[in-house]
């Protein structure tokens, strides 16, 4: 089994033709102020070394200048992810491998609420395009996409579903691929976090 962590997965995905938010390692807290000012501030500090970040307190918000050497240093990692913090509503697409269907495509609300609400829809691979169409239309909460006055672009999700769908015939070993969140505007969709695992 190889586990692609967060910067590798996101390397292999933005190889493949996906959006990926602005980001870059730095290692010592000047290389990470000289950093965070070329993508712009807000930026999101993430500790590289951690799987499941968000269980160990690895990742940091809304970090500003005067902010973040302090929190750089809590992050106790050799290697600080810092990435652009994106701003709109965030979702999970993903790949499950099922013993008995064999790869299942996924797609449903993400970010933190992902547990909490749990409403995602499901596919055996291989989608059609119809079918991307129908796993947005079937999550229970699908009025976000047209919430107070905020057309968020479902194309840019349905796109994204299809290219995960491609993604199974180029890499069959791929166990399980977590893209969450894809954070999603009116105008465009960027993945702020990925891992893969492969058999």
């Amino acid at each position: 089994m190889k586990i692609l962590k967060e910067y590798e997965a996101e390397e292999l995905l933005k190889k493949e033709g996906f959006n990926i938010v602005e980001r870059d390692i730095a290692e010592n807290k000047e290389q990470a102020i000289k950093k965070a000012e070329k993508i712009g501030y807000p930026v999101v500090l993430k500790n590289i070394e951690l799987l499941h970040k968000s269980d160990k307190n690895g990742v940091r918000l809304n970090i500003y200048k005067e902010n973040l050497e302090k929190n750089f240093k809590e992050l106790k990692s050799k290697k600080v992810l810092i990435q652009k913090q994106e701003k709109g509503s965030e979702f999970l697409i993903g790949i499950k491998k099922d013993d008995v269907f064999g790869h299942v495509i996924m797609f449903g609300i993400g970010g933190i609420y992902t547990e909490l609400l749990n409403d995602i829809s499901l596919r055996v691979y291989p989608i059609s395009k119809k079918d991307a169409k129908d796993m947005v239309d079937d999550i229970k909460y699908n009025k976000i996409f047209n919430f107070r006055n905020v057309k968020l672009n479902k194309k840019v999700i349905i796109n994204n579903l299809l290219k995960i769908n491609s993604l199974v015939k180029k890499y069959p070993k791929i166990k399980e691929l977590d893209i969450n969140p894809l954070i999603l505007n009116e105008k465009e969709g960027v993945i702020a976090d990925a891992r893969i695992i492969f058999e």
